[in-house]
């Protein structure tokens, strides 16, 4: 079974300890984000990578998201990073905001399910900010089993995958709603995914910048 740690009851050194510890070893563990808990484990660790597409019962073709603690990051994932992703970090990140790049080569195969692109976000939680710069950039997928609902506490990601992962960190309940909005920035700027950042919002920041808009179409999933 995972081990279970209260981050209300622990010190964040030791929260920082474990967590470095279970990543580095190649483990999996579950934490909070800023709508529900979520499936870490090393984005540059390979077989971590399928280790939590596999705890999820995903096909390794369909691309798993990074966490960044900081924007420098980036540069480890994404092969290019246009003007217009520039300015959609300076005004959406930290924050609720995938943005899918042209991937660097070499990286994981499930962080691109072999689309030749990966998804990258700056979370606006600071505490999961500072964990991340202290393991390093994670995999950001919702901790749940393909199909079935994300999880909004630990005690459900327990009772659901408390025998698949290493470690839990329990921040108590995650406050649900919409997930990030994914946008694409490869072949031209359209969104993925409509979510907690509204589509209106995303136009009039590229509009003030005398961007391009946004193609319209329909949504794709990721």
């Amino acid at each position: 079974m995972a081990k279970v740690l209260s981050v209300g009851t622990c010190d964040w050194l030791s929260i920082w300890d474990e967590a470095r510890e279970c990543v580095a070893r190649g483990g999996v563990l579950a934490l909070a984000t800023e709508s529900f808990y979520a499936l870490a484990a090393s984005a540059t660790n390979p077989e971590a990578v399928v280790r939590v597409a596999a705890i999820k019962g995903r096909s390794l073709e369909n691309p798993l998201l990074v966490l960044i603690g900081e924007q420098s990051a980036l540069r480890g994932f994404a092969a290019d990073i246009p003007p217009v992703a520039a300015l959609l970090m300076e005004r959406f990140w930290p924050g609720p905001l995938t943005l899918v790049f042209p991937a660097q080569s070499g990286l994981p195969a499930p962080l691109t399910g072999g689309t030749g692109t990966v998804g990258v976000r700056h979370p606006g939680d600071p505490h999961l900010c500072l964990l991340l710069q202290q393991t390093g950039p994670l995999t950001g997928t919702s901790a749940n089993r393909a199909g079935a609902p994300p999880a909004c506490t630990a005690q459900v990601v327990e009772q659901e995958l408390g025998n698949a992962v290493d470690l839990i960190l329990d921040s108590g309940p995650a406050p649900g709603g919409q997930p990030s909005t994914v946008l694409t920035i490869v072949e031209g700027l359209s969104i993925i995914r409509e979510g907690a950042i509204p589509r209106a919002e995303i136009k009039k920041a590229l509009s003030a910048a005398g961007m391009p808009l946004l193609a319209e179409g329909a949504e794709r999933p990721r």
